[in-house]
Order: C-alpha cells, then sequence, then structure tokens
C-alpha cells in the first residue's frame, strides 16, 4: 500500500512537472512575442512622435508663413487702392488732356477754314496778275500776299504808284472784310546802297514803302489802324541773289502778311473749352 501511495505521488509529481514545462514554454514564446510587438511598437511610437515634431514645426512655420502673407495682403490691398486712385486720377487728366487737344484742334481747324477762305477770296481778287508780279500763299496759319515792287513804286521812291493803288485796292477790299485778322506789311529790299535827303539807307527806304501802303489801307480802304503795323526788313531778308539783276528784282517787295488775331483765336479756344465743363 504504502508502495502504491509512493508510486502514485511519483507519478503524479511527473506529471504535473512535464504540464510546467509546457506552459513555461507556451508562456515564455508569448513572452517573446509579445516583447517584439512592443519593441515594434516603440518604434513605431517614437516615429510617431518624431513625425508629430517636424508636422508640428511645419504648422508653426505654416502659420508664420500665413501671418506674414495675412499683413502683405493687407499691404499690398492698401497699395492696390492708392495706385487704383493714382491711375484713376491720371486717366482723368489724360482724358481732360485729351478733350483740350480736341477742342484746340476744333479751333485750329476752324481758323484754318478760315483762312483757307481768305486765300481762295484774295487768289480770286488778284487771279489777273502774273505769278512773278503776286505770290499768294499760306503757311502754318497765315497768309503771305508777296508783291512785286515794279508794281508799287517806282526805284528809290516809297510813293505808291497806280498800278500799286490798283492792286492793293483788291487786297485792301477782301482785308477790310475779314476783321478778325491782322496785318503786317513789311517793305523788303535789294543790296543796293541808297543815300537820299529823305533817306539814309534801305532800312529808311522798306520802312517807308511799308508805311506808304499802310496809310494807303487805312486812309483809302477804311481798313482799322489797330489791325495794321509797318515794318521795315531793309535788304537782310532775301529771297534770292543780289548778284544778278533778275534776283535784286525778285527782292525788292512788299510782303502783307496777314494773320489771325491771337486774343480771338486763345478766345475761340477758351469758348470750346467752357463748353466742356
Amino acid at each position: 500500500m504504502t508502495r502504491l501511495v509512493v508510486l502514485s505521488l511519483v507519478t503524479l509529481l511527473t506529471t504535473a512537472s512535464c504540464v510546467s514545462k509546457k506552459k513555461f514554454s507556451e508562456l515564455e514564446n508569448q513572452h517573446k512575442e509579445t516583447s517584439s510587438k512592443l519593441s515594434q511598437a516603440k518604434m513605431e511610437l517614437a516615429a510617431c512622435l518624431d513625425d508629430r515634431k517636424k508636422t508640428s514645426k511645419e504648422i508653426e512655420y505654416l502659420r508664420s508663413v500665413n501671418y506674414k502673407l495675412a499683413e502683405n495682403v493687407g499691404e499690398l490691398s492698401l497699395l492696390s487702392r492708392k495706385e487704383a486712385e493714382n491711375l484713376q486720377r491720371s486717366l482723368e487728366s489724360i482724358r481732360e488732356k485729351d478733350l483740350q487737344i480736341k477742342t484746340m484742334q476744333d479751333a485750329m481747324n476752324k481758323k484754318d477754314s478760315v483762312t483757307l477762305a481768305l486765300v481762295t477770296s484774295l487768289k480770286g481778287a488778284v487771279g489777273d496778275l502774273d505769278d512773278e508780279d503776286i505770290s499768294i500763299n499760306v503757311d502754318k496759319g497765315v497768309v503771305f500776299v508777296s508783291i512785286s515792287d515794279k508794281f508799287l513804286f517806282r526805284s528809290g521812291s516809297f510813293a505808291v504808284n497806280q498800278a500799286g493803288k490798283d492792286v492793293l485796292a483788291k487786297v485792301a477790299k477782301i482785308i477790310e472784310s475779314r476783321p478778325g485778322f491782322e496785318v503786317m506789311v513789311e517793305g523788303h529790299t535789294d543790296d543796293k546802297p541808297i543815300l537820299t535827303d529823305c533817306m539814309q539807307d534801305n532800312w529808311d527806304l522798306s520802312v517807308k514803302r511799308a508805311t506808304s501802303i499802310v496809310r494807303l489801307l487805312q486812309d483809302d480802304h477804311n481798313v482799322a489802324p489797330n489791325r495794321l503795323t509797318a515794318a521795315g526788313r531793309s535788304e537782310y531778308v532775301p529771297i534770292s541773289t543780289n548778284e544778278t539783276s533778275e534776283g535784286r528784282s525778285k527782292n525788292r517787295r512788299t510782303r502783307i502778311i496777314i494773320m489771325p488775331k491771337l486774343d480771338e483765336f486763345y478766345g475761340m479756344i477758351e469758348d470750346e473749352l467752357a463748353k466742356l465743363k
């Protein structure tokens, strides 16, 4: 009996010992697997923490950039408003200048049309004379009537002869009908010197010839004296050579310059500008 009990006890202890080793082995394996998973989890956690740190830095950077952009947007918005205002003022100034230019151009066109009509009338009035004796042209809104001295004066004289009076009567009729124009009479000579009791040189001769024509326009043809100017240019504005008799003949001339009154011209511009306001 005693032997049986001992044998049973030994058998029980042996069996219990075998079960413990198997369970331990399983637990040990589970521990190793858990430890491996834990290590893997720690590594992943460390990586996540590192990513989080990097992400936090990027977020801070983006916040900083966003703040700066917000500030710049405000500045750009303010700048854009100022630029828009400046641009608007510039455009308004350009439009105003364009209107002024257009107004001045319209006034110039009106003046030019009046001048063209004047030239047409003058050419119609004296159209029976040779081009060599009298020429009519326009330059920059000013009408020039150039008359050869052989039609106006004897050599060395400043008294207007009958042929000259006939020509001037035709010109005066047109001038008198155009009160918006001023008239300057220029005397021109050749370079041959002159010396008489009443004339010292060609300056005197050119001035006295211009004055004679101005008096004739005023006294005989009722051209208002405040529209008239007498000027002498002597020999110093030749249109041809003084080396030949033909050239000297061309230089001896009287030029009647018919030009718009500046105050009336500017008044025309001011009237047009007033209409824009």
